[in-house]
C-alpha cells in the first residue's frame, strides 16, 4: 500500500507560524519574502490538505486561530525546530571551531539554554565560549573584537542596525506582601546603571511625575527577584520572566506604562567563520520559531 504523505510541508508551516507571530498576512508576507496573495494561497493549501480551518476570518475583527489552528501551532513550532536541527546536522556536518558569544545574563538563563543545546548537538565540533554581562560592557567588548556575535538589549526601535531577534514586553512586578501607598515614593529594586530596564523604569516614572526611591540594587536577575519576593520593592521585568511569587502590577497602583525593549544580534564585521555563521543562523531561526521573535 502507498504510504500517505503528511498534509503539509515545512514551507507551509513556516508561513503559518509567520502569520501568527507577525499578527497578519501582510507583515508575514514581508517576513517570508513573498507576496500577500502567495501567503494566502499557502494557507488555503494548508487548510485544504488538513481539511480543517486554521484561522477565523471575520470582517472587521483581528485574525484569530481556530482550535485546530492552536493545536497545529504547537506542533508546527516543534517540527520547524527539528527540521532546522536536522538540516544543520546533515548539511553542515564538518563545521568546527570556536565561537565567542556575548549575551545578557537573564536572556541567556531563560531563553538560550535549549537553543544552544540544540546547536551543540547539531555541531559537536564547535566550541562555544559564552560570556554574560551588561549591554554596555557587551558592546564595548564587541567593539574591541572580543566577540564573534553579541546579543544585547535596547529600547524597541527600527532602522537602528543589528538583527532584532526577540521582543520584550516590559511590566512592573511586585510581591503580594508589598503594600504600595500612592502618596509615598515608589520603592524600586533595580540593576545598576546603565541597565535598560532601569532606564525604562525611571524614565516612565519621571514622565508620570511619580516619585521613587531605589531600595535595592543587584546585577543578578536571581538577586533582584529574591529582593522583590521579599517585599523590598517593585522591579521591571519582561512579562515572560515574572516568576512564581510575583505578580504583574499596573494602573491600580498608579504605575505608568513601560516601553517595550528588544534583544538584538550583532555580527562581527567582515566574513564570519563558518561556525559563527552557523550559530547566528541557528539563533535567529530558533527564536523565530519560538513565538516572540521580531524578525
Amino acid at each position: 500500500m502507498p504510504t500517505s504523505l503528511p498534509p503539509f510541508d515545512l514551507d507551509l508551516l513556516r508561513t503559518f507560524v509567520a502569520i501568527v507571530d507577525n499578527g497578519g498576512f501582510t507583515r508575514a508576507a514581508e517576513r517570508v519574502g513573498r507576496t500577500q496573495s502567495t501567503v494566502s494561497l499557502q494557507i488555503k493549501k494548508l487548510e485544504e490538505n488538513l481539511k480543517r480551518r486554521v484561522f477565523t476570518r471575520e470582517p472587521g475583527r483581528e485574525l484569530q486561530l481556530t482550535p485546530d489552528g492552536e493545536i497545529l501551532l504547537t506542533y508546527a513550532r516543534q517540527i520547524l525546530r527539528l527540521g532546522d536541527e536536522a538540516r544543520s546536522r546533515l548539511m553542515e556536518p564538518d563545521v568546527a571551531g570556536r565561537v565567542r558569544l556575548g549575551t545578557p545574563e537573564d536572556f541567556a538563563t531563560v531563553h538560550l539554554p535549549e537553543v544552544l543545546a540544540r546547536f551543540a548537538r547539531a555541531h559537536p565540533r564547535v566550541a562555544l565560549e559564552v560570556n554574560c554581562d551588561f549591554t554596555v560592557n557587551l558592546l564595548d567588548g564587541f567593539s574591541k573584537g572580543q566577540y564573534d556575535l553579541v546579543l544585547f538589549k535596547r529600547e524597541l526601535q527600527s532602522g537602528a542596525g543589528g538583527i532584532g531577534v526577540w521582543k520584550e514586553v516590559l511590566v512592573w512586578a511586585g510581591s503580594p506582601r508589598l503594600l504600595l501607598d500612592r502618596n509615598e515614593q515608589l520603592p524600586l529594586v533595580l540593576a545598576p546603571a546603565p541597565d535598560v530596564y532601569r532606564k525604562a523604569a525611571l524614565g516612565a516614572l519621571d514622565r508620570a511625575a511619580r516619585p521613587w526611591r531605589i531600595t535595592y540594587t543587584s546585577p543578578s536577575l536571581a538577586g533582584l527577584q529574591a529582593a522583590v519576593k521579599a517585599g523590598l520593592g517593585v522591579t521591571v521585568l519582561p512579562k515572560e520572566m515574572v516568576s512564581a511569587g510575583l505578580h504583574i502590577l499596573g494602573g491600580e497602583q498608579s504605575l505608568p506604562d513601560l516601553p517595550d525593549s528588544e534583544i538584538v544580534l550583532y555580527r562581527a564585521a567582515g566574513t564570519l567563520p563558518r561556525a559563527a555563521e552557523a550559530l547566528a543562523q541557528h539563533i535567529t531561526s530558533s527564536l523565530e520559531s519560538s513565538g516572540q521573535s521580531i524578525l
